[in-house]
């Protein structure tokens, strides 16, 4: 269901059967894992997660573990202010 390399893919997949008998499969609670070193970025005019992920990480893909290293709960809200500082995982994090 999740393509390899995706965040949750290594997340366990449960089962939950409800009350009726209908077998529902879903993925377990995410936890955020501690960083254990964070790098500094100052946030741009016209920032993009996906292009501060490409120019950190050099993979776009990777927009998600800013967003984690934040604990943003909306990812938007992390590049709306110009010169904003934001955490960046340390790449091989």
């Amino acid at each position: 269901m999740f393509f390899r390399g995706s965040r949750y893919e290594p997340v366990p997949t449960l089962t939950h059967v409800t009350a009726d008998g209908r077998t529902i499969r879903h993925k377990a609670l995410r936890i955020l894992p501690e960083p254990r070193g964070s790098l500094v970025h100052v946030v741009r005019q016209d920032d993009r997660l996906d292009r501060v992920a490409q120019d950190w990480f050099g993979n776009a893909e990777l927009w998600w573990r800013v967003a984690d290293a934040n604990t943003a709960l909306d990812p938007d809200d992390l590049i709306g202010e110009t010169g904003r500082t934001i955490s960046v995982p340390a790449p091989g994090e």
